[in-house]
């Protein structure tokens, strides 16, 4: 049997005070704690939507070609003796760009020479003929058909002194045939022969970029030429020249697929500048006829709820987000086209969308929430971890 002093119980009582004393602060402290947990926001990235385009924007690359092209070929066979010009000269009309040899043209011309002087001959023998015949006939002396055979004879070697003539003509025709002249002023682009090989007649030896209108050259799928009529406006853009942009005019849309890549050829004419040079790649850029204006916003930007498209707009004044149905239009290299839910100015969530939910308390960075007046379409803000 134990028998506890007086001592003993104090002792024990005084410790469990002092623990009830110490659990009694740590309850208070875990209480105060619940009370002054603060709420949770969410950083955010957002994007501010600008003003709606006109419609999905086509884009094809091109190449600055003369309006008219020629491609210039001897109107004569044989073999080429001289090129006078390389590709890039300027030449002007009549110039002279290569010559064949021409000594089996110069031996017609001399052949043809002889032919007509004979026939000239045979004209003046058969004139005194006739002359002769007709003043017997007139004496009686020869018969009426002997002074018709005497005329028949003279016509028929006039006949042939104009047939000679015209052969002369044309063997010199083809002494100048040998010298490839431009028929405009110009500059060459292709140069397809050079001394010493042999061309058939016609074969294309040159081709000169006729001075004048310039045009864009671009090879358009079949899905998108009928957005391209004649006298359509579009915008050119220059690779080499970024701050170079004309307004330049369909002119022709080609009636036919080209057979390999199965794209048609659109030519778009451009206004006079001396900064466009032959050769320059450009860009054109058009929008689609009677398109419906959309709203470009990050793909990220789009989230599903119900089954439904939505984006999350921030109240720029609670700092809250909510969900808004959309209709997407389409999607782009970018991003996506909204044509339906979004105004200009409104503040959309660009990335997590999945955490959103009504009425959550986000944080705008303050690098942007002290730019909204000003701050452009697709902008947007750092997002903390």
């Amino acid at each position: 049997m134990f028998v506890v002093t007086p001592r003993n119980d104090v002792s024990f009582f005084s410790k469990a005070l002092a623990l009830a004393a110490v659990l009694a602060v740590l309850t208070a402290c875990s209480e105060e704690k619940k009370v002054e947990a603060p709420e949770v926001v969410r950083p955010v990235k957002v994007a501010e939507v600008a003003a709606p385009d006109q419609g999905r924007r086509l884009e094809y690359s091109g190449s600055v070609k003369a309006r008219t092209e020629m491609n210039l070929g001897f109107r004569v066979a044989g073999k080429v003796t001289e090129r006078l010009v390389d590709v890039g000269d300027r030449v002007s009309h009549g110039e002279v760009l290569a010559r064949l040899d021409d000594v089996d043209y110069e031996l017609a011309v001399r052949r043809s020479e002889a032919d007509l002087a004979s026939a000239q001959k045979q004209v003046e023998i058969t004139e005194l003929a006739y002359r002769r015949a007709d003043s017997l006939h007139s004496k009686n002396i020869t018969s009426q058909s002997e002074l018709e055979q005497a005329a028949l004879a003279r016509d028929q070697a006039v006949s042939a002194r104009q047939s000679a003539q015209s052969a002369l003509d044309q063997a010199r025709n083809q002494v100048a045939y040998t010298e490839l002249k431009s028929d405009q002023n110009g500059i060459v682009t292709t140069v397809s022969a050079d001394i010493g090989q042999v061309v058939s007649i016609g074969t294309p030896v040159m081709a000169v970029a006729v001075d004048g209108g310039k045009e864009v050259q671009v090879a358009v799928p079949e899905v998108e030429v009928g957005q391209f009529k004649p006298g359509k406006t579009i915008k050119v853009r220059f690779w080499s020249a970024t701050d170079l942009v004309l307004d330049g005019k369909v002119r022709e849309v080609a009636g036919s697929a080209d057979t390999q890549s199965r794209t048609f050829a659109v030519r778009v004419s451009l206004p006079e500048d001396q900064r466009v040079l032959l050769g320059m790649t450009a860009t054109i850029e058009a929008t689609e006829d009677n398109a419906v204006q959309t709203w470009s916003i990050p793909l990220a930007a789009l989230g599903k709820k119900e089954g439904q498209p939505v984006v999350w707009i921030v109240d720029r004044q609670k700092g809250t987000v909510s969900s808004r149905t959309v209709t997407v239009a389409d999607f782009s290299d970018d991003g996506v086209r909204i044509s339906q839910g979004l105004e200009k100015g409104d503040l959309v969530v660009s990335a997590g969308t999945q955490f959103m939910q009504e009425d959550m308390k986000v944080k705008l960075p303050e690098t942007v929430a002290s730019r909204f007046g000003s701050v452009s379409s697709m902008s947007t803000a750092s997002i903390a971890p």
